[in-house]
């Protein structure tokens, strides 16, 4: 699959960050429906090529981490385990083509792109770019 490269010699902490950017992009608009957890998880398995071992348990742990400490805290976690850009930028890539993948990317996810985008330090203009290639 041309989407797994980015992903090649991610360590564990890496790879968990990108997924929980993908958590977050797909609780955007706090629906999670059964159909959507399908997909979500189709993606990281494809995307990580299988190399999250216990991903229920690993979800459960970023959901929880969310209910305690919110979006605001789980973004900056997810940015301090990814320390280069082009790290920052490839989660946020995928996180993005996940919420587009209905072929509609709603006002909460719109938010949420943003807000992740300002707490990755990728340049609001780029991440709008990034949106609009998705939606192609």
């Amino acid at each position: 699959m041309k989407d797994a490269a980015p992903l090649q010699g991610f360590d564990s902490a890496r790879l968990e960050a990108v997924i929980e950017l993908m958590y977050l992009a797909a609780n955007a608009d706090d629906e999670f429906s059964d159909e959507e957890r399908a997909h979500f998880r189709t993606s990281v398995e494809s995307l990580t090529d299988r190399k999250v071992s216990d991903l229920d348990g690993l979800l459960a742990k970023i959901a929880e981490a969310y209910q305690k400490e919110g979006r605001d805290a789980r973004l900056a976690a997810v940015k301090e385990r990814l320390p280069d850009a082009r790290l920052r930028e490839t989660a946020l890539s995928m996180a993005i083509r996940l919420m587009a993948v209905d072929g509609v990317v709603r006002t909460a996810e719109r938010d949420l792109i943003l807000e992740a985008a300002e707490a990755l330090e990728i340049d609001g203009d780029r991440a709008a770019d990034m949106v609009a290639k998705a939606g192609h």
